[in-house]
């Protein structure tokens, strides 16, 4: 059985995924979230944010972003731009722009994290596995020396017996 391909996929779709010709499905691209990170430093990073918001925010926009949001994060600040071509998002960051955004940030060595996908606290894209608890599995061991109520020495105060440990002030 032949698999019919439909005109109405974007190229680069294999003959693997099939759609009838007549079926009135169209296809979306699916873009593809950025992340800028920018540290506290000599000054907090919110400062750098107001600075370069609406020129990071312009220039996206007009170099082909679906989207973007801003963060604050008690460390930071994250921007995150979606593109649809990781094409559009180089030439994004190859504007001198953005470049002279980046190398303002508050601090330059250790203050500034570029990478695909969404940031901060974004969390994991699958759930965690969950963890054994601590000790599970374990058993008690015993301890190096046996203490027998015979070896304490007696004391008696006020006409009472008391156990006393060596060393203790009682």
């Amino acid at each position: 059985m032949a698999v019919a391909r439909s005109e109405s996929k974007p190229p680069g779709f294999g003959d693997d995924v099939s759609v009838p010709p007549k079926s009135g499905v169209t296809w979306q691209s699916v873009s593809a979230w950025y992340s800028i990170e920018v540290f506290d430093g000599a000054t907090p990073a919110s400062v750098w944010a107001e600075a370069y918001r609406d020129s990071l925010i312009e220039t996206g926009l007009t170099h082909g972003a679906t989207n973007w949001s801003w963060h604050r994060h008690t460390w930071g600040v994250v921007f995150e731009v979606s593109f649809d071509d990781e094409s559009e998002w180089e030439s994004f960051v190859s504007l001198s722009a953005v470049q002279a955004a980046l190398d303002a940030v508050p601090d330059p060595v250790t203050g500034l994290i570029v990478y695909k996908g969404r940031g901060g606290s974004s969390g994991a894209s699958f759930p965690r596995r969950p963890r054994p608890f601590v000790g599970s599995g374990s058993a008690a061991l015993p301890l190096p020396w046996d203490l027998g109520l015979d070896d304490l020495p007696v004391f008696a105060s006020l006409g009472r017996l008391h156990l006393a440990l060596v060393g203790s002030e009682r």
